[in-house]
């Protein structure tokens, strides 16, 4: 434990629910949610205006509309977030070489690597600092935690949001946190806090009198022996620069069963191009490819397929994963598909002849995947194809960045039986006008997001000309989960 509190948490207020709002002047103050859609979608986040109705991550969406119907609900926008994220990073990267991202809007730092701070006064000045920098770079606001280690850091930033600062002086540590509930300690979930409530252990200050005797009797030894120090207020874990991703994944659930096998390997290739595209995003590769099938009674099969070496080919992965899908029976339906690739490595193999299955015609593995002719290969533009492998009518999607010829740029506010309704506005300017339009309109096209804040680069074109992808995702396997899945 440290005897000044120069560890810092930061946590971004409702990230993805923010970066809607700063972007879309129509939405400040009002309730949004941002996750998937459909009848089986979940709250990815929600603004602290749907907050205050109930609504909350992981909830299906289908309860979040009940309980907030007049909210916006809005697909999430990831190209958007992890870009906005990569900003936030490199101003706390300005702060000490040690950060540790945890995800895309939440990251400690260790303040006396960096030579920022050494007492509490400057550790309390440079956490103002680093909200008034980030809320003019990215025109969002979060909350700071500082304290003498990672738990309590943490425990203190979500004591202050939401854009608060909340420093916990050393020797305050078992004060503050004998009143809170177990769950609030690291480690602590739902079992192992039912577990302590048999025993009649229900705070923090419960667990610590309990002794450690009584603990490594409920818990085993490695729990029980690591929740007493944390229930007295010890946590000696480092802040760590670099958190080793073990896998990189992607996965979407579907609004209906997919039923037809072509339609199947469509998705399943669409997937790989998004995972190899993380992956490559990481700079990593990898050897194993999993492929993960969820049937239409919840029975869910993985497969895998190790490879001679690892790779970022998308061919390699395609073939791999076709591979798979083959001995996986999907007569019945299939609720949810996912790809992706273990055994990583920061290098390719170069021999990927031996690997890849060409085609019949010479070309490689890439030309059997591509989708019928006249769907976009990221599916972001147009629906599944149709029964003859022809594309369905083109999607505007709630919350989407478009572009109007003669109006110029907006955001969908919904679409439905042929028409969708735009309102054209930029995130530095007042609330504008709605218009509807035929989903067909040969004027309107999709659009790239605006800069949240006058004067800064567009949130997805990086300083370097880049795609503006974060450096650092809280672990590969996740982070950019498709809309219909949950964020914490």
């Amino acid at each position: 434990m440290r005897g000044s509190p120069t560890i810092l948490h930061l946590d971004m207020d409702a990230f993805y629910a923010s970066v809607e709002q700063a972007a879309k002047p129509s939405l400040r103050g009002k309730p949004v949610v941002v996750g998937g859609l459909g009848p089986r979608g979940v709250v990815a986040t929600a603004s602290y205006e749907a907050r205050r109705s109930g609504v909350h991550s992981a909830m299906p969406t289908a309860q979040a509309r009940r309980l907030t119907p007049n909210a916006a609900f809005l697909v999430p926008r990831f190209a958007v977030y992890r870009a906005v994220s990569e900003r936030v990073m490199a101003l706390l990267g300005e702060l000490s070489p040690l950060v540790e991202p945890l995800s895309l809007d939440e990251a400690f730092v260790d303040l006396a690597a960096g030579g920022t701070a050494a007492t509490a006064a400057e550790a309390r000045a440079a956490g103002e600092e680093l909200r008034g920098r980030i809320l003019a770079h990215t025109g969002l606001t979060g909350s700071v935690g500082l304290a003498g280690s990672k738990m309590l850091a943490k425990i203190a930033s979500e004591q202050a949001k939401p854009d608060g600062l909340l420093l916990i002086e050393p020797g305050t540590e078992r004060e503050l946190l004998a009143p809170m509930p177990v769950r609030t300690l690291p480690g602590v979930g739902p079992a192992t806090a039912e577990t302590l409530r048999r025993a009649g252990l229900h705070t923090v200050g419960e667990a610590a009198e309990a002794g450690e005797a009584e603990l490594l009797r409920l818990l085993g030894k490695a729990h029980g022996h690591g929740l007493f120090a944390m229930a007295r207020g010890r946590d000696d874990r480092p802040v760590v620069a670099e958190r080793d991703a073990k896998s990189v994944s992607v996965e979407d659930t579907f609004d209906t069963d997919v039923t037809d096998r072509a339609q199947v390997r469509y998705e399943v290739a669409r997937l790989v191009g998004r995972c190899v595209e993380r992956l490559r995003a990481a700079g990593r590769s990898g050897r194993t490819v999993v492929l993960k099938v969820r049937r239409y009674d919840f029975t869910t099969l993985t497969r895998s397929e190790t490879l001679r070496g690892p790779t970022d080919d998308p061919a390699v992965v395609r073939e791999a994963a076709a591979r798979l899908l083959e001995g996986v029976d999907t007569t019945e339906g299939v609720r949810l598909l996912g790809v992706g690739v273990t055994g990583l490595a920061g290098f390719t193999q170069e021999d990927l002849f031996a690997q890849a299955v060409r085609a019949p015609d010479g070309g490689d593995a890439a030309a059997v995947w591509a989708p019928p002719e006249g769907v976009p290969r990221d599916g972001a533009a147009a629906g599944p194809p149709g029964e003859a492998g022809t594309p369905r009518e083109r999607r505007w999607l709630p919350g989407q960045d478009v572009r109007h010829a003669e109006h110029g740029p907006g955001w969908v506010q919904g679409s439905g039986v042929g028409r969708v309704t735009v309102r054209f506005e930029r995130p530095d300017t007042p609330p504008g006008r709605v218009r509807t339009f035929p989903v067909d309109d040969p004027a309107l096209s999709p659009g790239e997001p605006l800069p949240l804040v006058q004067g800064q680069l567009s949130p997805v074109v990086s300083p370097a000309g880049g795609s503006g992808r974060a450096s650092r995702p809280k672990s590969a396997s996740g982070g950019g989960a498709a809309p219909g899945t949950s964020r914490p």
